[in-house]
């Protein structure tokens, strides 16, 4: 836990650094976006099959039982991870103070030290309604292609080096039990913004 807090701590002052790449969506969609990006929303998004931090195997229909914030990163992230994820919990309690429940969900894309048992620990601390994902590399890589996200392990300095870090795409996306995939927030995007965003969109169902 310890580690975990120092990483949050240390974030609060960090640069926001993060890997940023092309996504597309429908330009003609619903008056709530956030966004004005052509393309495809059926485009991003799609199932999925992992493992939750309580080792159960679990599929997105399992996960997107509710409207659902989910975030690809990594527990070992020293700055850009815990930032985004507190800032999607504080916004989930902004939505909750409104009687709107939203879950957050964190997808791993480093299952080679994320193991339920660290995801878990990592989740509790931003959020105790915070859902953490891990899988096997295979899985975890079906996941990210779904979402169409961008992950990459640096290089070790050795074979044993377990201190590394991982390129990825750091948006947010808001995914609805029947509709899918609907929105995606950036990194720059206040907890105000989302939560007025998100609440448009889950009003509208």
């Amino acid at each position: 836990m310890t580690k975990l807090y120092a990483i949050l701590a240390a974030a609060v002052a960090a640069a926001a650094l993060g890997t940023t790449w092309a996504m597309t969506r429908d330009a003609g969609g619903t008056s709530c976006s956030a966004s004005a990006i052509a393309g495809g929303a059926g485009q991003i998004g799609g199932p999925f099959t992992l493992v939750d931090e309580d080792g159960k195997t679990v599929t997105d229909k399992d996960v997107i039982d509710q409207p659902s914030l989910v975030y690809f990163g990594y527990t070992f992230c020293p700055d850009v991870c815990p930032l985004d994820n507190a800032r999607n919990a504080e916004a989930i309690e902004l939505l909750e103070s409104r009687g709107t429940i939203v879950k957050p969900v964190f997808i791993s894309i480093d299952p080679e030290r994320d193991t339920p048992e660290v995801v878990k620990e990592f989740t509790d601390v931003l959020h105790p309604r915070m859902l953490g994902l891990t899988g096997t590399p295979e899985q975890v890589a079906a996941a990210s292609k779904a979402y169409r996200t961008y992950y990459k392990k640096q290089e070790p300095a050795s074979a044993d080096d377990k201190y590394y870090l991982v390129d990825h795409s750091t948006f947010t996306y808001l995914v609805l039990p029947e509709k899918g995939f609907v929105e995606f927030f950036k990194r720059d995007t206040t907890p105000e913004q989302m939560a007025e965003t998100i609440q448009c969109y889950v009003d509208e169902q």
